[in-house]
C-alpha cells in the first residue's frame, strides 16, 4: 500500500513510477485516490471546526446560564451542532475508507532498476551459471520418466481429484522430502528460523498480504467459511505480526516457511498434461524477512544468493532475470526469477521467485517498528523468495539426470538425506 504522505507530498513521483508499468488504469486510480484524500481532509477540517464550536458553545451557555438566561439562538445552535458534527464525521470516515480502498488497489512503487517491458520476454538476464545441455532426442519428459519408474499415478489422480493433481509413490516421495530438508538445513545455517504456518488464512489478513482482486482467481476458498487455502507460505508469514509493533533491535527477522501450496492454475498453462511442473498442489520452502527499510536492498541480494546456491548445488544450469515492469505484479518493488535449464524442452523455466516488497505488505497489515517501550511510526520492509519448490525442482532433476537405462542419478547434495541412495531406478530394481 502506498504511503499516503508520499501521495500528498510527491504525487508526481508516484505518477511517474506507475506510468512505467504501462497500465493507464493505475493513473486513473491514483487520481481518484488523491481526490478522495482531498475530500477526506476537507471533511476532517469541518469536523474539527464543529468540535471546537461545540466546545465553545458549551462554555458560553454555561456562562450565560450563570447570568440567568441563555439566548435562544445559542440554544438552537447548540442543538444543531452535534447533528452537523455527526454528518461531518460520517463524511470523513466515508472518504477515508474510499481513499484507502483505492490505495489498496494500486501496485507497489517499483525500484528504479526494474527494466521497462510488457511481458516476460523483456525480462533482463543478470546472471547465468552452468552450461546448458544441447538437444538430445532420447530424453523423455519428466512425467514419462516418473511413469516409467513406477513412481507416479497421473491417470488415477485425474479420476480422483481432476486435472493438475498427482500421486507420487516410492522413492520419489523421499526425494521430495530430501529437497525440503536440504533447503531448510542451508537456511538454518544462515540464521533462518523454520516455521510451519497455518495452511488456511482469513480474508482480512489475506487482503493485507496481497491484492485479492489480482490473486483471488488462483486461490481456493473453503465454501461457507472465511478461509482460503494458502497459495504460498509467504502469505501467512507476512500476516504473522499483523497489527503489531516490532522491536527494531530484533530486526532483521529471517523465517523459513515449510508448507504445501494450493493454486488454481487457469488458462493454457499445461496443467492437463502429465507432469508435476505446473500443478494445483506442491511443497515449498520459502524464505521470508522483516527488516529495517535501509536493509531490504542488501537482503534481497542475500535471498537471491541463497536460492541460487540451492539450484547450483543440485548441479542444474540456470539464469537469473530482473523481472520487467509489465511482468512484475502488484506487490513487489523488484523481483528476480531464477530459471532452470530443462534440457528436453531446450528452455529456461522459472523455479524461483525472489521479491523485495519494501513497505507495501507491512503497511497494508498495520505492522510498525520501534524501540522497546517507544513505539515508532516507521513501517518495516518485507522480502520473500523461494528456497525450493519441490515439484518444479524434481521435474528439472528428472529431465537433466535421466540415464539411458531408465534410472535417474540423484544429485550428490541430496544423497545424505536418502541414506546414500545414488539413483532412482524402476520399481522392482531399486536397492
Amino acid at each position: 500500500m502506498i504511503d499516503v504522505d508520499v501521495l500528498r507530498k510527491d504525487p508526481g513521483r508516484i505518477e511517474q513510477n506507475l506510468g512505467r508499468r504501462g497500465n493507464p488504469a493505475y493513473l486513473t486510480l491514483l487520481a481518484e485516490a488523491r481526490a478522495k484524500d482531498e475530500a477526506w481532509r476537507a471533511a476532517r477540517v469541518d469536523a474539527d471546526r464543529l468540535r471546537q464550536r461545540r466546545n465553545d458553545l458549551g462554555r458560553r451557555i454555561a456562562l450565560e446560564r450563570a447570568k440567568g438566561a441563555v439566548p435562544p439562538e445559542l440554544e438552537a445552535e447548540a442543538r444543531s451542532t452535534p447533528t452537523a458534527l455527526r454528518e461531518a464525521e460520517a463524511r470523513e470516515g466515508e472518504h477515508r475508507r474510499a481513499r484507502d480502498a483505492l490505495l489498496m488497489r494500486l501496485p507497489n512503487l517499483m525500484d528504479e532498476s526494474v527494466p521497462l517491458g510488457k511481458d516476460d520476454s523483456e525480462n533482463a538476464v543478470v546472471a547465468t551459471w552452468g552450461t546448458p545441455a544441447g538437444p538430445n532426442p532420447a530424453l523423455k519428459s519428466h512425467g514419462e520418466v516418473l511413469e516409467a519408474l513406477g513412481m507416479a499415478e497421473f491417470d488415477r489422480a485425474h479420476r480422483a481429484s481432476g486435472s493438475g493433481f498427482y500421486y507420487l509413490t516410492g522413492p520419489i516421495v523421499l526425494l521430495d522430502l530430501a529437497l525440503q530438508r536440504f533447503a531448510l538445513d542451508l537456511l538454518v545455517e544462515r540464521g533462518f528460523v523454520p516455521v510451519a504456518p497455518p495452511y488456511l488464512l482469513r480474508r482480512e489478513p489475506y487482503e493485507g498480504v496481497t491484492d485479492l482482486a489480482d490473486f483471488e482467481n488462483v486461490m481456493y476458498k473453503v465454501e461457507g467459511e472465511d478461509l482460503y487455502l494458502i497459495a504460498t507460505s509467504e502469505h501467512p508469514l507476512a500476516a504473522l505480526y499483523r497489527g503489531e509493533i516490532l522491536d527494531e533491535d530484533r530486526l532483521p527477522i529471517r523465517l523459513a516457511g515449510v508448507s504445501p501450496c494450493f493454486r488454481k492454475e487457469i488458462g493454457g498453462h499445461g496443467v492437463d498434461q502429465k507432469g508435476i511442473f505446473r500443478v494445483h498442489q506442491f511443497q515449498k520452502v520459502e524464505q521470508f524477512v522483516f527488516c529495517r527499510p535501509g536493509e531490504s536492498a542488501g537482503l534481497h541480494e542475500e535471498l537471491r544468493a541463497n536460492a541460487e546456491e540451492v539450484v547450483r548445488r543440485l548441479g542444474v544450469p540456470y539464469r537469473v532475470v530482473n523481472v520487467c515492469a509489465g511482468d512484475l505484479g502488484t506487490v513487489a518493488a523488484k523481483k528476480y526469477d531464477i530459471e532452470a535449464w530443462f534440457p528436453r524442452q531446450q528452455a529456461y523455466r522459472e523455479v524461483v521467485s525472489c521479491s523485495n516488497c519494501t513497505d507495501y505488505q507491512a503497511r497494508r497489515l498495520g505492522i510498525r517498528m520501534g524501540k522497546a517501550g517507544r513505539p515508532g511510526k516507521v513501517v518495516p520492509h518485507t522480502l520473500n523468495s523461494t528456497a525450493v519448490a519441490t515439484s518444479r525442482t524434481m521435474a528439472v532433476v528428472l529431465e537433466q539426470y535421466q540415464q539411458p537405462d531408465g534410472s535417474v542419478t540423484i544429485p550428490e547434495a541430496l544423497r545424505p538425506y536418502l541414506g546414500g541412495r545414488d539413483a532412482l531406478r524402476p520399481v522392482g530394481t531399486n536397492s
